[in-house]
């Protein structure tokens, strides 16, 4: 994820202000933010360039507790800013945690992450959540995504057996981001016409996507209505929205997802309520 990988937990407005990128004195050790465990501070320790549209960030920090969920992201708030965005977690290691940022044309965090002097800043990160979900009995998987999306990816081919096959978006060369023997197919068309063209396997599977915003909304509507498929075969994330000058809000789907189901509303009706919070 990354967002404007957007699209997930609700956003947070730190009570603290913060130095500017790469200014003041780092501290000598990280700590959590308060006494609340859903923030903690982190220091970026590294950045590197993985493509002229992806940026590496390795970060440091301590009493962080990943959830295993493979496309578990978090909520980022940079210094001189207020508002999260969020990202998948690529790793997280021994208090080491890594994020690969999509630079977009403008955000909150693109305009912090291509100076090379973020390195050093402490950062607020908040405690991750994840929605990937494999039902019992699935048999194989398909992973479908643009750039913001192909972090999770990743994770996922790399944290499961299953037999899996990957279709990825990308406007760069990234052909080595991906685990060895990935079977991935790099496409240039827009992501609906390719899952609408899928060749899908006999059995039961699990379907994961994430994208930008009109296009998932448009996808869901596809596996829900022409491919018959239930809620729990699939998980179509919109990440980001193409807009110009204005990010989508940052929503957790959790809350809007079980007040839907327990108002009896159809998994459609509830993805357009999460689309409305969005926007």
């Amino acid at each position: 994820m990354s967002a404007g990988s957007g699209s997930q937990p609700t956003l947070r407005r730190s009570r603290q202000a913060r130095p500017a990128c790469g200014g003041g004195t780092a501290p000598a050790s990280v700590v959590p933010v308060s006494t609340r465990a859903s923030q903690f501070s982190a220091r970026v320790e590294r950045r590197d360039e993985l493509s002229p549209h992806l940026v590496r960030l390795t970060l440091s920090t301590e009493g962080f507790v990943s959830t295993g969920i493979p496309d578990e992201w978090v909520g980022l708030v940079v210094p001189g800013q207020f508002q999260s965005r969020y990202y998948t977690v690529r790793s997280y290691r021994d208090g080491e945690l890594v994020l690969d940022v999509v630079v977009h044309e403008v955000g909150l965090v693109t305009e912090w992450v291509v100076r090379d002097g973020c390195v050093g800043s402490t950062v607020t990160i908040t405690e991750p959540k994840g929605s990937y979900a494999l039902p019992e009995g699935a048999q194989w998987q398909l992973l479908v995504g643009d750039l913001t999306g192909l972090p999770a990816m990743a994770r996922i081919v790399e944290e499961s057996s299953l037999p899996t096959r990957v279709w990825a978006e990308v406007p760069d060369d990234l052909s080595s981001y991906l685990p060895p023997g990935t079977d991935v197919s790099w496409v240039d068309g827009p992501l609906s016409e390719v899952v609408a063209s899928l060749d899908w396997p006999p059995g039961e599977g699990y379907f994961w996507m994430a994208g930008e915003s009109a296009q998932m909304r448009a996808i869901r509507k596809h596996l829900m209505r022409e491919r018959g498929l239930p809620a729990a075969a699939y998980d179509v994330m919109g990440y980001w929205r193409a807009s110009t000058g204005r990010q989508p809000r940052a929503v957790d789907p959790g809350p809007i997802w079980r007040e839907g189901k327990a108002q009896g509303l159809s998994d459609e009706e509830i993805w357009s309520r999460y689309d409305e919070a969005r926007s």
